[in-house]
């Protein structure tokens, strides 16, 4: 895996010199902001690969970066550090497009591998020639080369993590996923996590793809066992 910019955003000067440390062991280039309004600077003239954002800051705090970010269109995969699993739950309520959340006191093995979770994710869907790159499934398109969804020829904006989690769902049609096997195919280690993000995921790209046809109904629950991409 080539070495990507990552940019850490915490006003805990102590756990920034950590986090830089073990991501430059890894291999990464490591830029540290310490608040949301130097980082946002930082998203700017850096343009990293990855960004890991402490919600609970002053100022400009973790959910505004993300949805600063979201709201410009920029894709770039977000893990947020939480201090208490109810900030999950805002998170979630308040459906900012993150692609992860890690919450605190955690290993720092635990980021490493969400981080090269989400790297892989991006290496695999930009790697050029890949003869998988492009999947056309009724009005749905995915190309995993330029990480484009298209729905009736319309671009839909998503997040790493969404792409993922439609793909998965589009190449099979019809087959129903549980939560914890797309838990598992769209990520790429064994940390816990809550399944309930999937729905949040889930509810999200339905809203997105909703704005474009109000009758949309691809994505299927299937009440006590998970979703289905519906067969057109």
């Amino acid at each position: 895996m080539p070495m990507a910019r990552i940019l850490v955003i915490d006003d805990d000067p102590a756990l920034l010199d950590v986090l830089a440390l073990a991501l430059e062991a890894a291999g990464h280039a490591v830029t540290c902001e310490r608040d949301g309004t130097a980082g946002m600077a930082a998203l700017t003239k850096q343009k990293p690969h990855l960004v890991v954002s402490d919600i609970n800051m002053p100022g400009v705090d973790g959910f505004s970066i993300c949805r600063k970010l979201r709201g410009e269109g920029n894709r770039v995969p977000v893990i947020l550090l939480t201090s208490r699993d109810t900030e999950v739950d805002e998170a979630l309520g308040l459906e900012l497009g993150a692609d992860d959340y890690v919450t605190k006191p955690f290993s720092t093995r635990v980021l490493l591998a969400r981080v090269a979770s989400l790297l892989r994710r991006e290496e695999l869907f930009g790697k050029p020639g890949n003869a998988c790159a492009r999947l056309k499934v009724g009005r749905l398109e995915l190309d995993s080369e330029r990480l484009e969804v298209r729905y009736s020829g319309q671009l839909v904006a998503s997040t790493v993590t969404e792409f993922r989690l439609l793909e998965v769902l589009a190449r099979r049609p019809g087959i129903v996923f549980t939560r914890e096997q797309l838990m598992q195919l769209t990520r790429d280690d064994d940390s816990i996590v809550v399944d309930r993000i999937i729905d949040t995921y889930v509810r999200r790209l339905r809203r997105k793809l909703e704005e474009i046809d109000a009758q949309f109904s691809g994505i299927e629950t299937v009440v006590g066992a998970g979703y289905r991409w519906r067969e057109e």
